[in-house]
């Protein structure tokens, strides 16, 4: 079966607010085995809401818009749509029931009268009822087509279409899609792509799909089966494939675990602690570890020594290290990632100091050179790295970077 999402309202089309929606609606349909074939987005008007309609409903099975069905005069989704499809618009009580029944929950009172216009339904529909909001869904079907709207807010569109459309798909789908990733780390988009690309040129089912990101490169790879267990077996000797190609550069094959977790989880299984000093990227890689929940475990400091001065009194960097080899160097980031160890007694540690610009290079010490120390136990490696890009990708691919050198040193330990 093939889908349509059109997203409804014009301050997406001024990009006032992000569209989540229609990414988190792609995710859940190629999951059940539904392609998505095309994507809109239309403003708050008629005439074009209408015509968008009508050529979705020309070339999908399924069409699914978000937004607008709210209670004010330019939310026109539900009107326009029941216009395409020949619908009548009345007053359903139990719609308005429920409106009444939220504005109580949340002790509101004053109820204005704009708001029954969201209990206005196109007539032979199915009601979907919001249990996060006020509008409901409406689920309509004319000659083999299924046309569903939902409400644009996230936290109602994704209650509803769990609890009420998945269902309603299903019915009628004996196939899903199943899919696992496989992530990167430390081999570039088009290195990583070319060493697989006989796999992806023989590609029929399962498919290989790669996804770049700053620093990392996640395959995904997808397999339409009668069921959840038919899938895992078609897609595993695929996954088997890539570890053999990939080796240690995979550092998982969980989509929900990101590099810092990874980290965060060997460090802990091993009993270590861990230090950062960092310099150009300002707290971005302490940032990072600690975005993950349980990390005060393994996690003793995040350092910003971006003066000279910090350097020495924070890390104990010696003065004439700074004069003689600079503050982007070797010598400084060793003494950096060995100073940050020993005073807060870690077991791993990293540094990082660099140049990130767009200002300060020099032919000698050009922006994008950094310099990484990681320590693990006693093992000192220090990394010079040039990286290209503005002041925040070079700052992000750093970060990344120093993340995954650590990784391949814990490996070993």
């Amino acid at each position: 079966m093939v889908a349509e999402l059109i997203s409804v309202g014009t301050e997406l089309l001024m990009g006032n607010i992000v569209n989540t929606n229609a990414a988190y609606l792609s995710r859940k349909l190629a999951a059940m085995g539904i392609s998505v074939y095309y994507q809109s987005t239309v403003g708050d008007n008629k005439e074009r809401l209408k015509k968008a309609i009508e050529t979705a409903v020309d070339r999908a099975d399924i069409v699914i818009l978000s937004g607008g069905l709210g209670p004010t005069a330019d939310d026109l989704t539900k009107e326009t749509a029941a216009e395409v499809l020949g619908r009548d618009m009345y007053l359903d009580e139990r719609s308005m029931e429920r409106i009444r029944e939220y504005f109580a929950r949340i002790h509101r009172t004053n109820i204005t009268e704009n708001n029954w216009k969201q209990a206005m339904i196109p007539e032979k529909a199915l009601i979907l009822d919001n249990h996060n909001g006020t509008a409901p869904g409406i689920i309509m079907e004319e000659e083999g087509k299924t046309v569903i709207l939902l409400p644009g807010p996230p936290n109602e569109l994704q209650l509803m279409f769990e609890e009420s459309v998945v269902p309603y798909l299903q019915k009628d789908n004996c196939k899903i899609l199943y899919s696992k990733m496989v992530k990167v780390c430390g081999i570039g988009e088009s290195r990583a792509e070319t060493m697989i690309k006989d796999l992806m040129d023989a590609q029929t089912n399962p498919t290989i799909a790669p996804y770049a990101k700053t620093g990392e490169v996640h395959f995904r790879i997808t397999a339409l089966a009668e069921s959840k267990e038919a899938g895992k077996e078609l897609v595993k000797p695929v996954v088997k494939e890539l570890k053999q190609r990939f080796g240690d550069a995979i550092y998982t094959t969980k989509e929900e675990v990101t590099l810092e977790e990874k980290i965060v989880k060997m460090l802990k299984k091993r009993g270590l602690t861990m230090v950062t000093a960092e310099s150009c990227t300002g707290g971005m890689l302490a940032s990072k570890l600690i975005n993950v929940s349980g990390v005060s475990e393994i996690f003793k400091a995040g350092l910003v020594t971006y003066a000279n001065e910090a350097k020495r009194e924070l890390l104990g960097v010696q003065k004439k290290t700074l004069k003689k080899y600079g503050a982007v160097s070797r010598e400084t980031a060793e003494e950096m990632v060995l100073g940050a160890a020993e005073r807060y007694d870690a077991d791993v540690s990293i540094s990082i100091t660099g140049i990130a610009g767009p200002e300060g290079g020099t032919e000698e010490k050009p922006v994008g050179l950094v310099y990484i120390g990681c320590y693990v136990c006693g093992e000192l490696e220090i990394y010079e790295c040039h990286f290209t890009g503005t002041r925040e990708k070079i700052r992000e691919t750093t970060t990344i970077t120093a993340l995954n050198l650590i990784r391949k040193m814990l490996l070993d330990y």
